[in-house]
């Protein structure tokens, strides 16, 4: 029989019924679809009915991760459209970017390249694209470690006398704190600030751990907790026992520093220290909810004590004004009658010390040499025993100020003023300092009334200025005391060398920290986490 609309009977053709042709045709189709539904390819493969396989445990690309490229230190944005949501790095070339679907630019960088596998840079999870599944191997947490570096109470305890080297991916050794900051342009006056800062225990041991600062709130819009957080990335990376390098960008760090003050200090635009620190003691101190006062009741809870606490501290600060010069004596000794013109006293906070400098000779010496004075630290210290007095003039008239300590913090600033502006350019005075490295005593520096049971200092941070005072034409140079070795470093951006003590004491120092010695045997122990 034929599907044609015709039946054969007997030799002859017999014209179908309708009835009898519809009938035809679905037995005809009903034949068909069995043959096509009896037939499947998946038939050729006997592992049917085998259990499906977990790729996200068994990724063919894990061995083209190029370690040797990867750097977590700059602004997570994508290299395409400079959207820093949803962010991935390319584990094979290292370059960031975003999204993982089907038209976003992971999926296309990684169809064009032939690149496979991505991390994303917020949730510290691996995918392997376009497949888009995600890889699960214990191979890969030396990548999120150096991401992401964390540090446990018992880690952070043993870095006092840990002075074992480690070794970077890249195969050359460093110190765990010792490591060099790169110097975008002229951000050098940054680098010494964060270098010197990363060494102070109690704001290093804070930092470390992100749990201490991560559940601080923050007014709506409000972007100081930006200082906090990139300061606290930023100490993490530079203590890091599991770096792939020896050298950290400190490019987020900077960035917010340059939004959080507006752009009054810059990258490309070489900045005062002093301002960066006083700016920055005092920012961290409203990042994390605190205030000038000492009674801030979220502040002075906990661990940030250490900001204010333990660097800020009060002074006597007895002023009274003096006639002009220029005045008759009669009338000089009836002014001094009065009680505008009487010694008043009043306690003032400090973050630091300012040291003035005798100044600077004016004439060579018989060897036509420009002579370089030198000065003990002890006499500039003079200025704070509470005898010396010192002239502030006025417009009209002048105050004479003569300042005493009434409690040492337990980290103490020095800045000893080099730098002195007029209308045309800054001149600089480079007298040496002389001052001992360990075991300095201020006990003449303490009023009498006050109790302080320890006078000792130990230097453990020295920022040096090289070259000509005006702008970009000098530089900055950091010596840092590493706890658990007992070394001295010094630290030019990316240049990290040893030093002897003696070499210090003969730079030109121009902002100093201090330990508080607590024990005549032990350097101050840091505080506990």
């Amino acid at each position: 029989m034929e599907n044609n609309g015709t039946a054969h009977v007997k030799g002859e053709k017999r014209k179908l019924e309708p009835d009898e042709e519809t009938e035809v045709k679905k037995k005809s189709e009903t034949s068909s679809d069995n043959l096509v539904e009896a037939y499947s390819s998946d038939d050729e493969y006997e592992h049917l009915n085998e259990p499906k396989v977990d790729r996200s445990r068994s990724c063919p690309y894990l061995d083209t991760i190029n370690r040797s490229v990867l750097d977590f230190d700059f602004e997570k944005l994508c290299s395409v459209s400079l959207s820093h949501l949803n962010v991935y790095a390319c584990l094979v070339c290292g370059k960031y970017f975003q999204g993982r679907g089907r038209k976003s630019h992971a999926y296309t960088h990684s169809v064009e390249c032939n690149h496979h596998v991505f991390l994303n840079l917020y949730t510290l999870k691996f995918y392997c694209l376009p497949d888009n599944y995600m890889i699960v191997d214990s191979s890969l947490e030396d990548i999120t470690y150096v991401l992401n570096p964390t540090f446990t109470k018992k880690h952070i305890k043993q870095l006092l006398n840990d002075s074992k080297l480690m070794r970077a991916y890249d195969g050359t050794t460093y110190l765990p704190g010792i490591v060099g900051l790169n110097n975008i342009k002229a951000n050098d006056y940054c680098n010494v600030i964060l270098q010197a800062l990363s060494h102070v225990p109690p704001l290093r041991n804070y930092f470390l751990r992100e749990q201490n600062y991560s559940h601080i709130k923050r007014p709506p819009g409000d972007i100081m907790i930006l200082l906090s957080q990139r300061f606290g990335e930023l100490i993490r990376k530079l203590w890091n026992p599991r770096n792939f390098k020896a050298h950290v960008s400190p490019h987020e760090m900077l960035q917010s520093i340059v939004l959080c003050s507006r752009k009054r200090f810059q990258i490309t635009k070489q900045g005062d220290p002093l301002d960066l620190l006083t700016w920055f003691l005092n920012s961290m101190n409203v990042a994390l909810n605190g205030s000038k006062k000492r009674t801030s009741s979220k502040f002075w809870l906990g661990l940030c004590v250490m900001l204010y606490k333990e660097i800020r501290r009060k002074m006597k600060i007895y002023s009274r004004k003096i006639p002009n010069p220029e005045t008759p004596e009669e009338l000089k000794q009836k002014l001094l009658k009065e009680d505008e013109y009487q010694e008043k006293m009043e306690k003032s906070p400090f973050l630091y010390l300012a040291l003035d400098l005798p100044a600077a000779p004016l004439y060579k010496d018989e060897l036509e040499h420009n002579i370089i004075p030198q000065v003990p630290l002890a006499t500039l210290l003079a200025k704070f025993n509470g005898m010396t007095e010192k002239e502030y003039k006025g417009k009209r008239d002048s105050t004479m100020k003569r300042f005493e300590i009434t409690r040492l913090p337990p980290y103490l600033i020095f800045y000893i003023k080099r730098f002195t502006k007029n209308l045309f350019f800054i001149e600089k005075n480079p007298t040496i300092v002389n001052f001992p490295v360990t075991n300095i005593d201020l006990e003449e520096l303490v009023a009498a009334d006050a109790d302080v049971p320890h006078t000792c200092y130990d230097l453990m941070a020295n920022i040096v200025h090289d070259g000509d005072p005006n702008e970009g034409k000098g530089s900055y140079r950091v010596h840092i005391l590493h706890q658990g070795s007992n070394q001295w470093y010094e630290l030019q951006d990316l240049h990290v060398s040893d030093i002897l003590p003696q070499m210090i004491t003969l730079s030109e120092a121009y902002i100093q920290i201090w330990a508080l010695r607590t024990d005549k045997s032990k350097p101050p122990a840091p505080m506990e986490v």
